[in-house]
């Protein structure tokens, strides 16, 4: 059996004075497209600086192992190649006056925008602009990030992680500050990728997010797994009334789903 692409055991993240994830344990394949679902603060954030090692979990005397593909430590650069992330704190960053294939080719570097120490290739150039039009954005190459709307920059962002063809990508909150047809194009990416074989990673609060390809959601609540298991077994009025603290109903429509 392959290696999971996350294996998380009994691992807990203080910050200051207070636990934000307290004893998760998570397991996911690769491959797998996976939701992590729950309200703002519940420590979604939190699991994503943690596997992207801007967080490091708690010294604590119990058994405990954070692991991304059978490995506790890496080198930031070569977990690149495995895993992408586009945050909203990336997003903040990259709104300053770089053209949208100069930011995606950065991505080879972890940087935002390009630098006189950094060696572009030939290959990388031709990488960033093969992923451009994977994602349809090939007219944003010479736009300027500030000039662009919320969802180009999303894009773009998407690209950037895609450059070393990593084999998932975790997204968090991704249709934040989005309009509704940014949203709807943002998904029809999503999916295209998740068709290709990119594993998606989605954090979020939001359930029409989760593309019908997801088929399994994990949910956070107070900083631990409040349940973990199939979309269709979770994403119900019971158990969703438990997990945001309030009465909903909901219906599905094209294999998405909505809270009523």
């Amino acid at each position: 059996m392959s290696l999971p692409l996350l294996d998380f055991q009994n691992v807990t993240v203080q910050r200051g004075a207070r636990t934000v994830l307290d004893g998760v344990t998570l397991r996911i394949a690769q491959g797998e497209h996976v939701a992590i679902l729950g309200p703002n603060g519940c420590g979604k954030s939190t699991l994503i600086k943690v596997i992207s090692r801007e967080l490091y979990p708690r010294l604590k005397p119990e058994p405990w192992s954070l692991r991304i593909l059978g490995r506790d430590r890496w080198h930031l650069f070569d977990l690149r190649h495995h895993l992408g992330i586009v945050s909203n704190d990336w997003m903040a960053l990259c709104t300053r006056d770089y053209p949208g294939f100069e930011i995606v080719l950065s991505g080879f570097f972890g940087s935002v925008g390009i630098w006189p120490n950094h060696q572009v290739t030939a290959e990388m150039q031709q990488k960033a602009r093969a992923v451009m039009e994977l994602l349809e954005i090939p007219h944003l190459a010479d736009r300027n990030t500030g000039e662009m709307s919320s969802g180009e920059a999303r894009r773009i962002l998407i690209a950037r992680a895609l450059v070393h063809g990593p084999q998932a990508l975790m997204l968090d909150e991704p249709t934040t500050s989005l309009d509704l047809h940014a949203t709807h194009e943002l998904r029809e990416i999503l999916r295209k990728l998740a068709g290709g074989g990119v594993g998606i990673l989605m954090v979020t609060h939001h359930l029409p997010d989760i593309i019908p390809e997801i088929g399994r959601v994990v949910m956070l609540r107070h900083g631990a797994i409040y349940a973990d298991g199939a979309k269709r077994d979770l994403l119900e009025a019971g158990k969703l009334s438990g997990l945001f603290g309030i009465p909903v109903e909901v219906l599905e429509r094209g294999g998405y789903f909505h809270v009523l």
